[in-house]
């Protein structure tokens, strides 16, 4: 306006009144984007409705400032007369090469309404590509981090001694000790329940990769597991630490596999055979399972009869096996500093269980001593350590973890088939738990999620254009940004997770607003007499620039994003790579796709005759006596 003659203030006036409109339909429709985000369930919903909370009150007072702080400044700070004049060599260059691009735009988008058929056929080809590669592409929960700390878990026999286990623990911490790429390493053996003096834990922190860390975490753990596997007789699973932690269940992999019944037996006869069907699917690492049976446990019976005839009791045999294998305390160690406690015990060469009770004398009702072989016996029997419950009933728990490129939505499909495969009595029950089941909640509702943020999108642009037709007109560009998105988390071998399903979300809010500034000029000047087809084609034309400009704006934006830097860079990444896949193919087909559908349901809609679009409201530029601003090329 202003290179057409205006005042800066006049044309300040007039613009801000031209895109008022246009302004409000994209706020309005952007936080309605959001609204399924903020009243989403589950535990995904309870962590990102903060972020879709955060982004509508930001788009509103963004709107706000666009309809008055920004028409003020404009005011002010611009000046009159001829922009182009004053424009440096760099600026008039750039202006140049944008307007072959812009003629050619305009030419091509006429073109393209003589083909408009073949048009309208691409649109509804890229409802169904979306679908496609939505169902197909691999669904993951959240994207493996690296923030340089890796935990590990050991585990040796089931009747190991807690010795035995430190000893193992201590070769072991050992090898991972020499990679180049440990920093620290923590290392403690034992746990908090019975039965855990034959398992471990190790926490490791890798070096900076500021300080020259190449390797990833997931490459550092596949160097450790070659390495450990030379140490006999203990076992050790890693995963890396991830700065979200989802699920109640704590194991020694990353993700849980259940099983439950009320037959014990069944239960610990199928769980190996699964366990071993588990191992079998490619890229499931590390299975392994809390099921505990192959303990051995020393049972000591005393011949009563001989007992009773050398006047031993039983408690006194009991209350010499303590003495010799428990913990009996028989003094204490009085210092300036601190107190320690005397623990009376036998030799451990004496605890093996052929020489138990060997060399043990116990005195006789007559004062002699009786070795204590001769009035008992030591037998070996399996045992379970622990007898797990889910939800009141016995459980065993398969946990494992995924090789690198390995979808979650992946593994639980085949092992699924696997567990169904087998053929498990009806008394068995199977479920995913902890971060898996989370997984699987959240992956029955992304299509929710889409549905609805669309359908909120559709009543708000339609109460705003109180019509049927003109939002399904805004929306046909939404599958073309969902192909782009898709197709590049394709290329840079991305899982659909749920990073990157927000960023699906961002782009339904995103990407219209291309065709919101299209259709609401091509409508504004409809109500000046101009014919539908001469209107979308001047408002494809008019509004290329502002949405080139907001486009790049937006994949600029988020590029440091898809780039991705820093510890923990991966979590984030996956919505940055969506979004600047979708903007970029939108922006290409958006472009063509909506004045064609603008012209299709004008068709449909009966709306060739003008009078109909004269129900419009008059501009803001009918009040200032002109028609909306057409700068001269």
């Amino acid at each position: 306006h202003i290179e057409m003659g205006k005042t800066p203030f006049e044309a300040a006036l007039v613009g801000s009144r031209e895109v008022s409109f246009t302004i409000l339909s994209m706020t309005l429709s952007l936080v309605a984007v959001f609204i399924p985000i903020i009243f989403m369930g589950g535990v995904v919903g309870r962590m990102f409705a903060e972020f879709g909370l955060d982004l509508s009150v930001a788009i509103i007072i963004s709107g706000i400032v666009s309809l008055t702080l920004t028409p003020m400044l404009c005011s002010r700070v611009l000046k009159a007369g001829d922009h182009r004049h004053r424009a440096n060599f760099i600026v008039a260059a750039f202006n140049w090469a944008f307007g072959l691009v812009s003629r050619f735009y305009g030419w091509s988008v006429r073109a393209s309404l003589s083909i408009q058929g073949l048009i309208i056929l691409i649109a509804i080809a890229t409802f169904g590509v979306s679908g496609y590669l939505y169902y197909t592409i691999n669904k993951g929960f959240f994207p493996q981090e690296d923030i340089g700390i890796i935990s590990a878990s050991t585990v040796g026999p089931d009747d190991g001694s807690f010795t035995n286990m430190t000893d193992r623990q201590a070769r072991l911490a050992e090898v991972v000790g020499k990679d180049p790429d440990v920093a620290t390493l923590l290392s403690a053996v034992g746990g908090q329940s019975a039965g855990d003096e034959s398992t471990g834990r190790m926490f490791l922190s890798l070096r900076d990769k500021s300080a020259g860390r190449t390797a990833t975490a997931d490459q550092v753990i596949q160097r450790l597991r070659k390495a450990t596997s030379a140490v006999p007789d203990v076992k050790i699973y890693f995963q890396a630490i991830q700065s979200i932690s989802l699920g109640a269940i704590q194991s020694r992999s990353q993700y849980q596999y259940t099983m439950q019944s009320a037959d014990l037996g069944a239960l610990r006869g199928y769980a190996p055979k699964l366990q071993a069907a588990m191992a079998a699917v490619p890229g499931v690492l590390d299975v392994n399972s809390d099921l505990q049976v192959n303990a051995r446990s020393e049972y000591v019976t005393i011949d009563r009869d001989a007992a009773a005839r050398l006047g031993v009791s039983p408690d006194a045999i009991r209350n010499l096996l303590y003495a010799a294998y428990g913990t009996a305390q028989v003094s204490t160690i009085y210092a300036p500093e601190n107190t320690y406690q005397v623990i009376l015990e036998a030799d451990p060469k004496f605890a093996r269980p052929g020489e138990l009770l060997r060399h043990l004398t116990i005195r006789a009702a007559n004062g002699s001593m009786i070795p204590l072989d001769s009035l008992a016996k030591v037998d070996t029997r399996n045992i379970s350590l622990t007898v797990n419950h889910l939800s009141q009933l016995p459980s065993v728990t398969i946990s494992f973890n995924l090789a690198p490129g390995m979808a979650l939505g992946q593994a639980s499909d085949a092992i699924a088939k696997a567990a169904h495969d087998m053929g498990l009595p009806a008394t068995i029950s199977t479920s995913f738990q902890g971060t898996a089941q989370l997984f699987q909640a959240a992956l029955a509702n992304q299509g929710v999620l889409l549905f609805a943020a669309m359908l909120v999108v559709y009543i708000v642009l339609g109460i705003l254009y109180e019509s049927f037709f003109h939002p399904l007109t805004i929306l046909s560009g939404l599958p073309s940004a969902g192909i782009g998105a898709l197709i590049a988390l394709e290329v840079f071998h991305m899982d659909l997770s749920v990073i990157a399903m927000i960023g699906l979300v961002m782009l339904i809010g995103i990407v219209k607003k291309n065709s919101i500034m299209i259709v609401d000029f091509a409508l504004e000047r409809k109500t000046h007499g101009v014919s539908s087809r001469e209107a979308i084609i001047e408002g494809a034309k008019l509004r290329f620039r502002p949405i080139m400009m907001t486009t790049f704006a937006a994949i600029f934006g988020v590029l440091p994003i898809a780039l991705g830097s820093g510890a923990g860079s991966e979590l984030r990444q996956p919505l940055g790579i969506a979004v600047v896949g979708g903007l970029l193919l939108s922006q290409l087909l958006t472009l063509y796709i909506t004045p064609s559908v603008f012209m299709a349901f004008e068709w449909l809609s009966g709306e060739r005759n003008l009078a109909k679009a004269g129900k419009r409201k008059p501009s803001a530029a009918d009040d200032h006596g002109g028609a909306i601003g057409v700068p001269a090329e």
